[in-house]
């Protein structure tokens, strides 16, 4: 039996639940995130505000000035939208019980074998649009392939509103036109090692052999680049249960004592799993710091929050200092160190609360601004395009 993977992305997500809610801003330029005139980027528009040349990451500031006076500006409701992020995925799990959620307005489904249920994948695919549209009154854009590559491929291939369905015979033909960066993991020093080789397409880069792109691109990289191009992907799903918690951790290739590399460390993992809470909708009251000692001695060591938080300097704050607190540790060689939050939250819509809002360590609000700015510049240009700096006045020295 083929297998069949159904990429699902809600269409200007935030801005259409605006426009849905507020039908008098339905057709005019609409701007969710920072207010003209202030500080800030946009987090998303609405595909009116899109026609002006306006994008997610752009400065507010260089955003006004292209859109018209009519334009509608408005702060996210994160609570909201993950509320209906939670009906839409509610509905999806009616079409397929194998659903994998990755962010708040982007699922995959498993749908091998329903065509005996629904019908040829473009029914599918339509079955799901309607789903979505019944339930909650937005568009989704859905595309559907043999893997979790060329589905989310897919999906983009026609936005707003796109049905796209790529069978696995038509894969080669599909990839090859397409700009050689759609490609995952391609990072901004990889892909200008490329250009230098003339590679502009998928096609192009098919062209080039396995030892090549490892020479250019590394060995995992330039392996994951050769099987991409031909479509050669992931097709496993990891269903969304419900996350006890959100962790990240590093075993490190030797035992490490240099307090600033294990800051360094912590705030990675710090980034990433307040980067997992905010795309799933969640806040955490509890922070967890993990370390593993040579050989194999592990310890945890929590604490509670006042105001949960999904804040990544928050995260970092207080897991340097739970490992600051303990006196034994200094000078040890650590082997693992890791961070987790737990003890989820969830705000409703009484709360004067969103995802951006700190929690208790009395920094300044133009804080929630940087997270929403560096939050839609990672969204559309990856985690490696921008990163907070490490306040090292933490660390003690």
């Amino acid at each position: 039996m083929p297998r069949l993977i159904l990429h699902v992305d809600l269409d200007a997500f935030f801005a259409a639940i605006e426009q849905r809610d507020h039908p008098e801003w339905r057709g005019r330029p609409l701007v969710v995130g920072a207010q003209p005139g202030g500080r800030g980027v946009v987090a998303t528009c609405s595909y009116e505000a899109r026609r002006f040349g306006v994008h997610s990451a752009m400065p507010i500031t260089q955003a006004a000035r292209r859109l018209p006076p009519e334009t509608v500006y408005v702060r996210p409701r994160v609570a909201h939208y993950a509320q209906v992020s939670a009906q839409i995925m509610a509905v999806l799990a009616t079409i397929s019980p194998r659903i994998e959620r990755v962010s708040i307005d982007e699922a995959y489904l498993d749908v091998s074998g329903l065509t005996a249920l629904f019908g040829p994948p473009r029914v599918i695919g339509e079955q799901v649009k309607g789903s979505i549209r019944q339930a909650v009154g937005l568009t989704a854009s859905v595309g559907i392939g043999p893997n979790r590559l060329i589905a989310k491929l897919a999906s983009d291939y026609h936005k707003p509103d796109g049905l796209t369905v790529v069978l696995e015979e038509q894969v080669a033909d599909f990839l090859a036109p397409m700009p050689f960066n759609v490609l995952r993991g391609m990072g901004v020093k990889t892909a200008p090692r490329l250009a230098r080789l003339g590679v502009k397409t998928v096609g192009d880069l098919r062209e080039l052999s396995l030892e090549t792109l490892r020479q250019h691109c590394g060995a995992r990289a330039g392996t994951q680049f050769y099987y991409q191009a031909r479509g050669i992907a992931d097709d496993r799903l990891y269903p969304d249960r419900e996350r006890l918690s959100i962790s990240k951790e590093r075993t490190f290739p030797e035992d490490v004592t240099d307090p600033k590399q294990l800051a360094e460390t912590l705030h990675w993992a710090a980034r990433e799993v307040a980067w997992t809470a905010r795309q799933t909708g969640r806040l955490g009251r509890v922070v967890t710091l993990k370390v593993c000692f040579y050989p194999f001695e592990t310890h945890t060591r929590s604490r509670s929050l006042r105001v949960p938080t999904a804040d990544e300097q928050d995260l970092y704050q207080v897991a340097w200092s739970l490992l600051a607190s303990e006196a034994t540790w200094t000078g040890r060689p650590v082997r693992l160190i890791g961070l987790g939050l737990s003890g989820w939250s969830q705000p409703t819509t009484g709360q004067q609360l969103d995802l951006f809002e700190t929690a208790e360590t009395g920094r300044n609000p133009a804080d929630n601004g940087l997270t929403e700015t560096l939050d839609a510049i990672r969204h559309r240009f990856g985690a490696e395009a921008i990163q907070r700096g490490i306040g090292l006045h933490h660390q003690g020295n």
